[in-house]
């Protein structure tokens, strides 16, 4: 592991860091931001996946979690959205695949196979690295995130439920196997074989028997993408027909952006901080 920065911040340390990846065959790019408590103990770890085209600087330098996440005693990783390099296919003109498009699946199709493996990426190799360098209490983690990085939490906490105490999402893509700009991303990623894409798909994995303990979305209501590509009223239906309890807050007014994510930041670190608080 490489660190490529760090600085003070709210009497924690905000870092950025970088390895060689197995999971991902190339370099790959994390930041995790270490609370002052962490220079007495192990801590409570959040995860926070982000969008579509965003990297681990988006919410770094634009969520406002570092506070908060002070305040509270959490560290917060950050990782990227996909993997980079010369060597790693891509669609250059496309912003929803490849190059900060990587679903936070397993790819199965060539040539993407080989690179585009992000879910295997945050539940195993990068949690495996964040463990043996920083503070953390691998007993006590949450995830959440946003759009795509918000389908990304749901489906890695539907598919791991005793490992995440506690999930989250800001605008999430719920049903990703429907939406115009997640299903061509799952054809090239996955295949023709839509069987096999439900394993990515919050509502899907729901409706073939996962279940989660309780769920929090914040949505906007003037989000450009609520009506074609959030929906969250499908998840909303899955989770009332399985006996998921899901608080749903639609904020008036609100769009897509971290305007958005950075007002409800505090509400969502809160509410898994008293998760996370019992060892």
């Amino acid at each position: 592991m490489k660190v490529l920065s760090t600085s003070k911040s709210h009497g924690g340390v905000q870092g950025v860091y970088s390895h060689a990846s197995q999971a991902c065959a190339c370099d790959m790019t994390f930041a995790v931001f270490a609370p002052p408590q962490a220079a007495e103990g192990h801590v409570p770890v959040l995860w926070y996946l982000s969008g579509l085209t965003c990297t681990h600087a988006n919410v770094m330098d634009k969520g406002e979690y570092r506070r908060m996440a002070a305040e509270l005693g959490l560290v917060i990783v950050c990782p990227d959205t996909s993997p980079r390099g010369p060597d790693v296919p891509d669609e250059k003109d496309n912003w929803q695949f490849g190059c900060g498009a990587g679903f936070y699946l397993d790819a199965t199709q060539p040539p993407y196979a080989k690179n585009y493996r992000m879910y295997s990426y945050v539940t195993e190799e990068l949690p495996a690295l964040v463990a043996a360098n920083f503070p953390v209490d691998m007993s006590r983690q949450s995830i959440f995130g946003h759009s795509m990085g918000g389908h990304g939490a749901l489906t890695i906490a539907l598919r791991n439920p005793e490992r995440f105490r506690s999930c989250s999402a800001f605008a999430p893509i719920v049903q990703p196997t429907t939406a115009g700009w997640s299903r061509p991303a799952f054809e090239k990623y996955l295949g023709p074989d839509e069987r096999s894409w439900r394993a990515y798909d919050a509502t899907l994995l729901i409706e073939d028997g996962c279940r989660y303990g309780e769920l929090l979305v914040d949505q906007g209501t003037a989000d450009g993408f609520l009506q074609d590509g959030l929906r969250p009223w499908l998840l909303e239906d899955a989770c009332r027909k399985a006996g998921i309890a899901l608080t749903l807050r639609m904020q008036e007014g609100y769009d897509h952006s971290y305007n958005f994510i950075s007002t409800f930041m505090d509400d969502h670190l809160k509410w898994h901080a008293a998760r996370l608080a019992s060892k």
